[in-house]
């Protein structure tokens, strides 16, 4: 059976070698490139991101890459967004007091998460919803590698989308997993979760075309 082609977008973010060597891990062919072309001809797409969401959106703008992400959406072309990279996806992102446009793929806005502790940083366990094709597989007590202030908290929003969403707790609840048709979306880093990251991955590009 060919392997399936993944990009990874490099828009100057991200834990770009890191990624590439766990999606390669799942057997798919991966490139790490800033090709637009190559993205948008990929069986797979995975934006990753780390940092601020404000720098995040400044580098997809610079390359010109929101229309290929949202064009492959539309098109029911998978992608696959990581950390911030996920975070992007919502309609906005508030950071500081400022308030900055996403790609408006996933409805609400990413703010700072209420907890006594901030940054979240640490091994979390999820709550899956019945149907979930990324964490099909998944144990109860397993865990994902976590490490952000911000998150998507407005789960009714989602869900009225017609969103599955994956839920973690850190002090309240917020969106770990989002799978809303082509679009799939990780808080945490399947790079650094281990197994249970590597099982998010490999359910990733078995469904890849």
């Amino acid at each position: 059976m060919t392997a399936k082609n993944v990009v990874i977008l490099d828009y100057g973010s991200g834990n770009l070698r890191s990624a590439e060597r766990a999606v390669a891990r799942t057997g798919a062919d991966v490139t790490v490139t800033s090709d637009l072309a190559a993205a948008a001809g990929a069986d797979g797409l995975v934006v990753p991101g780390v940092g601020a969401y404000a720098a995040c959106m400044a580098g997809i703008e610079a390359l010109g890459a929101g229309p290929v992400i949202a064009e492959r959406v539309a098109a029911g072309r998978p992608v696959l967004g990581i950390c911030v990279g996920m975070q992007v996806m919502f309609d906005s992102g508030v950071e500081h007091g400022v308030e900055t446009k996403g790609l408006g793929l996933l409805p609400g806005s990413v703010t700072k998460l209420t907890a006594e502790r901030i940054p979240h940083m640490g091994w979390n366990t999820v709550t899956v919803p019945s149907g979930s094709r990324l964490l099909d597989g998944l144990d109860a007590d397993d865990r994902f590698y976590f490490v952000h202030s911000y998150a998507a908290q407005d789960l009714e929003l989602l869900a009225g989308a017609g969103a599955d969403v994956t839920t973690a707790s850190h002090d309240l609840p917020f969106a770990a997993v989002v799978e809303a048709g082509a679009l799939s979306a990780a808080q945490f880093h399947p790079e650094k979760s281990a197994d249970a990251g590597y099982l998010l991955l490999r359910n990733w590009v078995a469904g890849l075309g």
